[in-house]
């Protein structure tokens, strides 16, 4: 099996858990009627919202939570593999987990990511995030095993960072996946640059679904949910609007350009030698 279907669902999530699950709903079922046998959805499927008392007045703790199963049970019902790309759950006294799944066809959770790095910044026009103050970073890279291939996960800002998605590689990981909810600001600069670098640094397939638009919490977020190939290509891509893209995926893509450019096996260990410190300048 070297070929599947990927598709990415694109959303537009408001402050109601309720109404982004039935969204979501909705639109996984329109991928896999246009036979996808991947779906993606993006970060923070169940909930966009900065304020943080109202966040926690709204989200559980994943076991209390009443979308994952409902989720589960589309995957089963569907004969799907289903990536959640991350929702956000308690998990403990004033912190949450941003965190993903990847749910197989049986509904059994395949593996679960907790994001790692935290989008704490500051960008022009004071538009300011500080996900660290309400969320707890992951500690884990983590690759899963799918009937076409080893997939690595990633959320998000997460991109930025490309030594996670080396160790993905030399990993064995075939396919990359970074469902985010990318900021128009950051997005029109920098979204299908890291995407595609990180594609082909790697030689991997790249599956990022996005949330897109202006959102009823004030967020405004870049969409362009993006399936992008080994060397850089995209093969899907949406707009601002929410929706799904698929693509074929074909795994022996992976193994010819990585022997027409072979990065991993070309890499080398090295030291890195700081300069010394200049001599002190003599005085009179």
């Amino acid at each position: 099996m070297t070929r599947f279907t990927a598709a990415c669902v694109q959303l537009r999530a408001t402050r109601s858990i309720e109404t982004n699950i039935a969204e979501a709903v909705e639109l996984i079922r329109e991928a896999a009627g246009r036979g996808a046998d991947f779906v993606q959805t993006p970060e923070t499927t169940n909930l966009i919202e900065l304020d943080r008392k109202r966040l926690f007045g709204l989200i559980r703790e994943e076991e209390e939570d009443a979308s994952l199963p409902q989720f589960k049970a589309l995957a089963t019902e569907l004969g799907i593999w289903l990536h959640i790309g991350s929702m956000a759950f308690k998990v403990g006294e004033g912190k949450a987990a941003n965190r993903g799944f990847l749910i197989g066809p049986d509904g059994a959770i395949a593996a679960r990511y907790d994001k790692i790095h935290m989008f704490d910044v500051d960008l022009a026009g004071g538009e300011s995030y500080r996900e660290s103050s309400a969320y707890r970073p992951g500690e884990t890279a983590v690759v899963a095993d799918l009937p076409w291939a080893r997939f690595g996960m990633s959320i998000c800002y997460d991109m930025r960072f490309p030594d996670l998605y080396r160790a993905q590689a030399r990993a064995g990981a075939q396919v990359l996946t970074a469902p985010a909810a990318f900021t128009r600001q950051t997005g029109e600069a920098h979204w299908h640059l890291l995407l595609r670098a990180r594609a082909v640094e790697n030689g991997c397939f790249m599956i990022a679904a996005a949330q897109g638009g202006t959102h009823d919490s004030g967020r405004q977020t870049y969409g362009h949910s993006l399936i992008v190939d080994p060397w850089g290509e995209i093969l899907a891509e949406a707009g601002t609007e929410p929706g799904v893209v698929t693509a074929e995926i074909d795994l022996e893509r992976v193994a010819e350009i990585r022997g027409r450019v072979p990065s991993l096996a070309n890499e080398r260990a090295f030291e890195l030698v700081e300069p010394a410190s200049p001599p002190l300048a003599r005085t009179a």
